[in-house]
């Protein structure tokens, strides 16, 4: 009688990976799992640490390889990638977010310093109100508008954000008071209609 064993067949499976170019003028240096980018405009850096994943920097290429290949190595090179793109275009020209001040009822002043940003006479309140300026974020006032501009993507939003919910209304009929200040414009995309 013949004995009948089991094959055991290995298979290998191919790791994933994603190539980004680099424009000229943009350089990179990676330091373990911290990635910078140095441009025209200015530099910045982020960190891309995750089990299974490899960041490689080789010439004017930034490759992504997930050493397994499953959905969710996938989604994250697929975030890590559009990161780097956000970082690419940064340094090549700075993310832009424009704010709209509206004031129907109240004349409210707004002031910028490197550290604080301040809304003054909001809806008559004697205490005026204050953000921290995130670092790397430069704010222009100008007469009825605030461009909030950085390198980095997600500080410009945050800081945009916060200046926003700054002058968040509470106790009132917000289709009565419209004031306050509002995202018009998110990196070139208009947001109000």
């Amino acid at each position: 009688m013949k004995k009948i064993t089991p094959q055991t067949a290995v298979t290998k499976k191919k790791s994933w990976q994603e190539e980004l170019l680099l424009p000229p003028g943009v350089t990179a240096q990676l330091h373990g799992s911290v990635l910078k980018l140095t441009g025209a405009q200015g530099e910045i850096e982020k960190v891309f640490r995750y089990p299974f994943i490899g960041v490689l920097s080789e010439g004017n290429k930034i490759i992504l390889t997930a050493l397994r290949n499953g959905r969710r190595e996938r989604t994250i090179i697929g975030s890590f990638a559009a990161h780097i793109t956000n970082m690419i275009k940064g340094v090549q020209e700075p993310h832009t977010y424009t704010l709209k001040i509206c004031s129907g009822h109240f004349p409210m002043s707004v002031s910028t310093s490197a550290t604080e940003f301040t809304v003054k006479n909001f809806l008559g309140e004697s205490v005026p109100r204050i953000a921290d300026v995130i670092p790397h974020v430069t704010i222009k006032v100008n007469d009825k508008e605030i461009i909030v501009k950085s390198v980095d993507k997600e500080a410009a939003g945050q800081m945009a954000a916060r200046i926003e919910q700054l002058c968040r209304i509470t106790n009132r009929d917000i289709r009565i008071f419209m004031d306050g200040i509002w995202i018009i414009n998110k990196c070139g995309r208009n947001v109000a209609t």
